[in-house]
């Protein structure tokens, strides 16, 4: 074990034992009578607000690992690191439009997951699974990250790592998941909602004192661009063979013309995407009527300044000669290198609450998935309201302890690299559900089979995809030559995951023709026009008549 300074040790424990005491509270904030159903365990009871959804959707997007992998990119000299931004500007106007349709529909049809519309709307049970599948799949190396982002606190905190045995050197990591557990597990979406106040105010406080304090130290930002331009030519330079030989990646500050459209796809590709992951559905159903959506799509791009701000810790970590043989540790090592350690212990506080957030609402919306669209569908379909929060319960368990596990027993760029996959795979969901919420053209067997060719493709191209310097490894990027079938289109990188929605979607245009044609029943939607319009407190006027 390390040295650890005790000041930052105990600023950052009396942080987590204020979330954790909270996490246990919640579930007397906004008390319902019962947590025995989905709406109220896994919803939060459907009523949060503007100010409520405002944190808890923030908290979905902006992780612990956005706080550490999108610095770290940038410190590692890859500027295509700074998609995230964009994506994020490009995302709610998008959100802004979809997802008061899927709001409305779900409240009046009491649909817990996108799973579950997808069921209502194409009368497909295959379909459903599909999409329940996807989700469940790609959310669970994403929660592995957020334990990947507490990890490297720990590590650079100096508690546990080094030359412990394997228990010694993860107690800290089961401590956390367990306590994370067992608050998700007893309070349900209200924990993470109320930790999510104090998880944004420490992330802001972090960011901004950073960006004011740190170029004061570093000689201004112009001082720091200098520097780092010096640092990554130096590189380039004592790199040149091994960069033309394809054995290493050159580092730079401004893109080039093979990166453009890397950069590009990877923007659209994570805009479209990061709302067809359960998890942002989740905290998007958990509120209480459909215009706090659109508050909130109007007041989220505060988050992307932040992620700007975020962003440029990366090159600070450079100018600040921040040096780690694992990118990820970067930002960490550079709040012990250049900050006083009570403030040190603020910013591993920011980054392991802003791990324990979105882990919650992962693993209830995995949990969701699998309750409502595998355990009731295939397994117990008369299960009671009360057996359902049960399960979820114990799924929730499940999940975290399996991400754990992931976590563990992989290397951590493991991880990282299957994360990839998560956005390739979830976007495949896209037109089953974003479509669906527009037109029912689209034949349910069509979508099904779009689906199939998308997610096998999306996986087959990114599995051959090597690490730079390492032929022989797989899923070494998100991104890849244009190249569909055997037919050579472009040599710059497109992301995998916008390559593989447009195969989808063709399939799905042209096998919708042939079904359509050759009259295939399509099913009953069990949804009308007037659901994607319905507010909270709207009566079904069809409902209430009596049949004639």
């Amino acid at each position: 074990m390390s040295d650890v300074d005790g000041i930052a040790l105990t600023v950052f424990l009396f942080f987590f034992i204020v979330v954790t005491v909270m996490g246990f509270l919640a579930a007397r904030w906004r008390r319902a009578t019962t947590l025995d159903s989905l709406d109220e365990w896994g919803l939060g009871g459907r009523k949060f607000g503007t100010f409520v959804a405002w944190f808890l959707i923030g908290g979905d997007i902006y992780t612990a690992y956005t706080f550490i992998a999108v610095p770290a990119t940038l410190y590692a000299g890859s500027l295509v690191g700074f998609f995230a931004v964009p994506y994020t500007i490009v995302l709610y106007p998008i959100i802004f439009i979809f997802l008061p349709r899927l709001w409305s529909v779900s409240h009046r049809h009491r649909y817990v997951t996108p799973a579950d519309f997808v069921r209502g709307r194409y009368d497909s049970r295959p379909l459903m699974l599909a999409v329940a599948f996807t989700g469940i799949l790609a959310t669970m190396p994403y929660i592995a990250l957020q334990l990947v982002g507490i990890q490297a606190v720990l590590d650079v905190m100096g508690i546990g790592g080094g030359d412990a045995n394997w228990f010694q050197k993860d107690l800290p990591l089961f401590i956390a998941f367990a306590i994370l557990a067992a608050y998700t597990y007893s309070s349900g979406l209200r924990a993470p909602a109320l930790i999510a106040f104090v998880k944004d105010a420490l992330i802001y406080l972090v960011i901004i004192v950073a960006v004011i304090y740190l170029p004061t130290q570093l000689g201004g930002w112009d001082g720091i661009f200098d520097s780092v331009q010096n640092s990554f030519d130096t590189f380039n330079k004592e790199n040149a063979d091994a960069i033309a030989a394809g054995e290493a990646s050159g580092k730079g500050m401004m893109p080039n013309d093979m990166t453009t459209w890397a950069y590009a796809s990877l923007s659209l590709g994570s805009a479209l995407a990061l709302f067809m992951y359960p998890h942002s559905v989740t905290a998007v159903l958990s509120t209480g009527k459909r215009n706090v959506i659109r508050r909130n799509a109007s007041l989220l791009p505060a988050y992307s300044f932040l992620l700007g701000l975020l962003a440029l810790l990366g090159f600070a970590a450079v100018a600040a000669g921040v040096q780690v043989e694992n990118a990820q540790l970067a930002i960490p090592q550079l709040f012990e290198q250049e900050f006083s350690p009570w403030f040190a212990g603020v910013a591993f506080a920011a980054i392991a609450i802003g791990a324990l957030v979105p882990a919650a609402i992962m693993s209830i919306a995995a949990a969701n998935l699998w309750t409502r669209n595998i355990y009731k569908a295939f397994i117990r379909p008369d299960a009671t309201d009360a057996d359902e929060a049960r399960q979820s319960k114990l799924m929730s368990l499940f999940v975290k302890l399996g991400a754990l596990v992931f976590v563990l027993a992989l290397p951590s760029d493991f991880a990282i690299n299957l994360q990839l996959l998560g956005g390739i795979w979830i976007l495949q969901t896209l037109p089953a559900i974003v479509l669906g919420l527009y037109t029912r053209w689209f034949h349910r067997h069509a979508l099904l089979a779009g689906w199939a060719v998308g997610f096998v493709w999306g996986t087959v191209v990114a599995y051959q995809q090597p690490s730079v310097g390492d032929p022989g490894s797989h899923f070494g990027s998100p991104v890849a030559p244009l190249e569909i079938f055997g037919w050579h289109l472009s040599d710059k990188a497109v992301y995998i995951a916008v390559t593989a929605l447009v195969l989808n979607l063709a399939v799905s245009v042209i096998m919708t023709l042939l079904l359509r044609s050759a009259n295939v029943a399509r099913g009953t939607d069990q949804t009308k026009p007037s659901d994607y319009h319905a507010d909270a407190g709207d009566v079904d006027v069809t409902e209430e008549l009596p049949s004639t």
